[in-house]
């Protein structure tokens, strides 16, 4: 089992940053491909971002390429989602999930966070 924890979540304006932090705890954290989605009320769960477990490879959604960034540190067992210029459309619940795969698609990540929510006003 691997637990997740989301933090970093908040209100900001257009064009302003956050970084959201989750932290793993339970099963070897360094061998999982993490990645980030997000879900706004009465939509499907969206990809946003992911990383394979050595770091080496990273995939992002068109939507945010070239503003998003995700990282890890496996040392802290900690993955990151660094947001710049946010847009009102980036507003949603933000989710960590871990998966034994590397995929992009929700239904093969196994763990999930509980989610942070960002909402960018404009």
């Amino acid at each position: 089992q691997v637990q997740l924890v989301e933090s970093g979540g908040g209100l900001v304006q257009a064009g302003g940053s956050l970084r959201l932090s989750c932290v793993a705890s339970g099963r070897t954290f360094s061998s999982y491909t993490m990645g980030w989605f997000r879900q706004t009320p009465g939509k499907e769960r969206e990809f946003v971002a992911a990383m394979t477990w050595s770091g080496i490879r990273t995939y992002y959604a068109d939507s945010v390429k070239g503003r998003f960034a995700i990282s890890r540190d496996n040392a802290k067992n900690t993955v990151y989602l660094q947001m710049n210029s946010l847009k009102p459309e980036d507003t949603a619940l933000y989710y960590c999930a871990a998966s034994e795969l590397i995929t992009t698609t929700p239904v093969g990540y196994s763990y999930w966070g509980q989610g942070t929510q960002v909402t960018v006003s404009s």
